[in-house]
């Protein structure tokens, strides 16, 4: 067996959780092509984070699997890519492109009720990573977005840019853009906001995101965690609402 099949192979089994064997195949083949917008193929295989995963990852029970997936929530409480409390029982983690209209649907449609249902009442909690996969301006976008959170307005910067449809690599993510959109946001120092955008520190931010995304298999957005359970691509608000009170209920055992 090739290098890359092994490695995709180990991908595969760290996403393999919940609802039995056929269920996870289901899931694992939606990472690849799903409801949600394809981000390109010939991306390296990426190692999967030494902290969410044992030497012998091949070899791991369900049980831990399912406890490497949780242990991907980082529930860091000073976190500005996050949303809720650092202890809520069930966990979104969110990969997500600036420049994908599922994305974009998703906060603008969905998110606001998983919000307003969920985060608001201590169950939910949602951390962002990013997951830029469309070329320069998903890049330039996810580090704008980090250099936000900086400055404590991540979300608002998140909603400005969401807020209506841009097309794709046109011009929309220029640098004097951004900053529009961040004075949008509220973002009070730019010159700051400017520099921490272009700062080797928005560079790492960015690529660890990115790095898990990969270590787990995703190849399209949006791909979510919900605690354990994987949810793929454009899918309705009923499916994520179901996805958090099984999550949660579990949680309570």
């Amino acid at each position: 067996m090739s290098s890359s099949s092994r490695a995709r192979r180990r991908r595969l089994t760290w996403i393999a959780v919940g609802g039995g064997t056929a269920a996870v195949v289901a899931a694992v083949a939606a990472l690849a092509g799903g409801s949600g917008d394809s981000a390109p193929r010939d991306r390296p295989a990426a190692a999967v984070p030494p902290s969410a995963v044992s030497p012998s990852a091949g070899d791991a029970t369900p049980d831990e699997q399912q406890k490497a997936l949780l242990a991907l929530a980082r529930r860091d409480q000073q976190d500005p890519l996050a949303l809720g409390r650092a202890d809520a029982p069930v966990v979104l983690i969110a990969y997500e492109d600036f420049q994908c209209p599922y994305c974009g649907r998703f906060a603008r449609e969905t998110k606001p009720e998983l919000v307003r249902s969920y985060v608001d009442k201590g169950v939910l909690r949602i951390e962002w990573r990013n997951f830029p996969v469309f070329g320069a301006e998903s890049e330039r976008v996810a580090r704008a977005s980090w250099a936000a959170g900086r400055q404590g307005r991540f979300w608002q910067f998140h909603d400005v840019v969401y807020a209506k449809e841009r097309p794709r690599n046109k011009g929309a993510f220029s640098s004097p853009r951004l900053r529009e959109m961040a004075r949008e946001a509220g973002v009070a120092d730019l010159d700051r906001f400017e520099a921490d955008l272009k700062s080797e520190a928005a560079e790492v931010s960015v690529s660890r995101d990115r790095e898990e995304g990969y270590a787990l298999g995703v190849s399209s957005t949006p791909a979510f965690l919900v605690n354990a359970t994987p949810v793929l691509g454009a899918q309705p608000l009923s499916t994520f609402t179901a996805a958090v009170e099984k999550a949660a209920k579990e949680a309570r055992r």
